[in-house]
């Protein structure tokens, strides 16, 4: 029957006549036709059952089917008036509720998008140290493909793994761990949030590297600054008050002299000493421009000829087009240092690798490899530090101001040891 209106009338209608017609026959003691009556009331009590079973099907295939995350159902409006408003009414809740869970599913897109876009890394963990969410900055921080479990750490830093565990609600510190991009520096927030009564971390890390780079230059440039100043105004007046006198003095000969020619001597030899370290100071800020890599790279490799005996430099530059922007003649006095220290350090004829290419995020990263003697472990923590040398003619400044200048070109110069292939590598990452 199409109309279930009419159909739902008619059935009500059955079953009440056969109820009163069952108590009748009953009561009349017409058993037969009594039972009869009860029959047919039975029956109409069955086919309400299955018009009531055929619509609650309906509802529960769909909530099966959204519990399922299947929208993919729709239910036809064929029938009557009042069976086409059960179906669209039940296709209008699918809609409404396939709406919800794509905006729910947008937003969910959006603020990931906006979380791998931040330059701070998030990792949101439980306390038994399974990872529910990372963005890609931690992934880069870490230096991790996935993340989905802190003992994958153990990849990275054995440490690590007990630092992420213990970690608390409102902690703060700094984590270091060394990798293929060198040592590495991080600072380390922890908070709480409570999700459906599961208590969940959020770990923030940020590289705090350039940070102390930065913090760290600017505090011995302060100090050199102080130290020239000082020195200078000290020495400047005996150096020319010596030489005022050893004018006056004739006798060259007698002790006298020889005493003012020494002090004279030693003051200027001081003021030399002194104006070197002033370059620390002194450095001018980058007047950038484009420039060939292949080009400067093939030069820097000719004026380092004359430093070379019999190690071999050789070149990789990907793509041959490769450009830079930034200040040549600095970035020149970064690049003939570097590869002077490497010369230096492959003097039994191990090759040299001068690599430039882009990195993963556009960066142009330029890298001078060496098989040489190394740098001792205990030496690393020193290397950048002005007037730090091993060298019994060096001055201690060359890798102080080659961090610098790569500090003002707001890039970074670095030291990676023990790679796959070359036992040191300087790598300068312009950003």
């Amino acid at each position: 029957m199409k109309n279930s209106l009419l159909y739902l009338t008619l059935l009500l209608l059955w079953i009440i006549v056969a109820t009163i017609g069952t108590f009748f026959f009953m009561e009349e003691r017409h058993f037969f036709w009594g039972c009869i009556c009860g029959g047919l009331v039975l029956g109409g009590v069955v086919l309400l059952y299955s018009l009531f079973i055929r619509n609650t099907k309906k509802i529960a295939f769909l909530f099966d089917s959204i519990e399922n995350d299947d929208y993919t159902f729709r239910f036809i409006g064929e029938g009557d008036q009042y069976d086409k408003l059960l179906n669209n009414s039940l296709n209008r809740i699918k809609r409404v509720l396939e709406n919800t869970r794509n905006d729910i599913i947008e937003h969910e897109k959006y603020y990931e998008h906006i979380l791998n876009n931040v330059e701070t890394g998030i990792v949101i963990a439980d306390s038994v140290g399974n990872i529910y969410q990372t963005n890609q900055a931690a992934l880069k921080l870490l230096g991790l493909p996935v993340f989905t479990h802190v003992q994958q750490l153990k990849n990275v830093d054995k440490e690590l793994i007990n630092i992420f565990k213990q970690t608390q609600n409102g902690d703060k510190r700094q984590i270091s761990f060394c990798n293929e991009r060198g040592t590495i520096t991080l600072s380390m927030r922890t908070s709480e949030v409570v999700i459906r009564q599961n208590r969940r971390l959020i770990i923030a890390l940020n590289d705090i590297n350039n940070e102390l780079d930065e913090r760290e230059t600017e505090s011995w440039i302060r100090l050199i600054r102080i130290l020239t100043h000082e020195i200078m105004n000290a020495i400047t007046p005996i150096t020319s008050l010596s030489e005022s006198l050893l004018t006056i003095h004739g006798e060259k000969n007698d002790n006298i002299y020889k005493g003012l020619e020494a002090i004279h001597t030693t003051g200027k030899g001081l003021i030399s000493f002194v104006e070197t370290y002033r370059e620390l100071s002194r450095i001018p800020l980058p007047r950038q421009a484009v420039f060939e890599v292949q080009q400067f790279l093939t030069r820097m490799i000719r004026l380092s000829l004359p430093e070379m005996r019999t190690p071999i430099i050789n070149l990789s530059i990907q793509p041959d087009d490769l450009l830079l922007y930034a200040d040549e003649n600095l970035i020149s006095q970064v690049v003939l240092n570097l590869l002077k220290n490497a010369l230096h350090a492959s003097q039994n004829g191990e090759a040299i690798l001068i690599k430039a290419y882009n990195n993963d995020e556009g960066q142009v990263m330029i890298e001078i490899c060496d098989n040489g003697c190394g740098i001792p472990d205990e030496i690393v923590p020193h290397i950048f530090i002005p007037f730090f040398t091993t060298k019994e003619s060096g001055s201690g400044i060359g890798l102080s101001i080659a961090r610098q200048i790569m500090r003002l070109h707001g890039g970074t110069l670095s030291l990676i040891r023990n790679t796959t292939n070359f036992r040191t590598v300087f790598r300068l990452t312009f950003a």
